[in-house]
């Protein structure tokens, strides 16, 4: 639970300090003040497995805000539950140096390796679905825009690729025969070990505009893009609306899509980018059981696990599995619904980040709050965290905004759903 203490701790908001001036992190957040708003200062309280008491600082405020929504564009991918680029380079610029190991093992969609390695980090992920790492490695070495143009005008959109009938729900036929073109293409490319950065570059891309609510997108109109629909439900929807597929030119979003997601990207960016992935480890496996990551190589740990029984991971990426080539039913996400369970499995994983921390490295382990507030998975993971043989150190809650995204779920602010970022920062010893 949480107490508030009665005092609040702020420096003067004209006041401007880097993030090395304060001692500690904790100090830093006690005196942030930043977009005008005094840090509160709590108290969470939770007990350890044997039932002795933990009492954990907390800082609550807004340390990042929707004014800085505006993040580099690689990031600019979509894929549910994932937490804006801020939070992991807010402790990345504080807790790291350069040349310095970052290490998330529910990499998703790479949030966390992007910004190490645009910091000029050493990317580390973990992830069990084996698309995580079709998205993540080719923004880490993103080839030019020339280069995917050039490529696009060489692979034949003429082929015959096999294709479910079931799919002319989300694709006109033509699309759908062109889709599945570039399907084979990708698969041959693969097999034959012929598929280089253009090519993921190109797969990753198309993985991302196979379905979503614009003509941006190969499909007709669905849901946001970070989830496709079944079959079921887009049948739903294309009669709701009364709407057919459209014929879309595959190549040419593709093509857009690259434009946007470089447009950014400046020379020495992509000279960090290249330095840092070059010592780069992404890893297909469990988050409790990443041996491929050496043991004390890791300064900082940013990442944010399945809450609960929130997100449908497994389902909501079934169509970008089936373009991959990956059965998902292979793929063993665990999103437990009860609370001791995902305790479990926690504290396995905090063990394994305990292993590959240097002593003195930190994990910042967002969790968020699930089933409208009523369950705060930051008391429930610092038993967690001590069992693992991790310090846990502090709380930070970052007040926030919903996106546009959540909006369209008809989720509004303080209502339901995860209203802030709830961030437990632990110290290995």
């Amino acid at each position: 639970m949480l107490q508030q203490v009665e005092f609040i701790l702020g420096s003067d908001p004209s006041e401007e300090s880097s993030a090395r001036s304060f001692g500690s992190l904790a100090e830093e957040l006690a005196a942030f003040r930043q977009f005008g708003e005094a840090t509160r200062v709590l108290s969470t309280k939770s007990q350890s497995l044997d039932g002795e008491p933990i009492e954990v600082e907390t800082y609550v405020n807004e340390f990042w805000t929707s004014k800085q929504r505006a993040a580099h564009s690689l990031h600019e991918i979509s894929y549910r539950a994932c937490f804006k680029p801020q939070l992991p380079r807010f402790f990345i610029e504080r807790l790291t140096e350069a040349g310095d190991a970052v290490y998330d093992p529910f990499m998703g969609r790479g949030t966390t390796l992007l910004e190490a390695a645009l910091l000029e980090r050493v990317p580390f992920g973990c992830d069990v679905n084996p698309l995580s790492r079709a998205l993540v490695g080719p923004r880490l070495n993103p080839p030019s825009l020339e280069a995917v143009g050039k490529r696009l005008s060489e692979i034949d959109l003429t082929q015959q690729g096999e294709a479910p009938d079931d799919l002319l729900v989300f694709y006109h036929p033509e699309t759908l025969r062109e889709i599945a073109a570039l399907k084979k293409y990708l698969l041959a490319r693969e097999a034959s070990g012929q598929l280089d950065a253009v090519d993921s570059w190109i797969r990753m891309t198309a993985i991302n505009r196979l379905t979503g609510h614009s003509p941006g997108f190969f499909s007709v109109y669905s849901l946001p893009p970070n989830q496709a629909v079944s079959v079921k439900s887009q049948r739903k929807i294309n009669e709701k609306r009364n709407q057919t597929p459209p014929q879309r030119d595959i190549a040419k979003l593709i093509f857009r899509k690259s434009r946007q997601l470089l447009k950014r990207l400046e020379a020495s960016e992509r000279e960090a980018l290249m330095r840092s992935s070059l010592g780069a480890s992404l890893v297909t496996g469990l988050a409790h059981d990443a041996r491929a990551i050496p043991d004390e190589s890791v300064a900082l740990v940013v990442t944010s696990p399945p809450f609960l029984d929130v997100v449908d991971y497994a389902g909501d990426n079934w169509l970008r599995c089936w373009f991959l080539g990956v059965d998902p039913a292979t793929v063993k996400i665990s999103v437990p619904k009860k609370l001791e369970k995902w305790r479990e499995i926690m504290t396995e994983v905090l063990r394994d980040l305990r292993r590959v921390l240097k002593p003195g490295g930190h994990v910042a382990f967002e969790v968020g709050e699930v089933r409208g507030g009523k369950v705060r998975l930051e008391e429930a993971v610092i038993p967690c965290g001590a069992a693992a043989g991790l310090e846990p150190v502090l709380v930070m809650i970052n007040d926030q905004k919903f996106t546009k995204t959540a909006n369209c779920w008809g989720v509004d602010n303080q209502v339901k759903g995860t209203n802030t970022n709830r961030i437990v920062v632990f110290r290995k010893p």
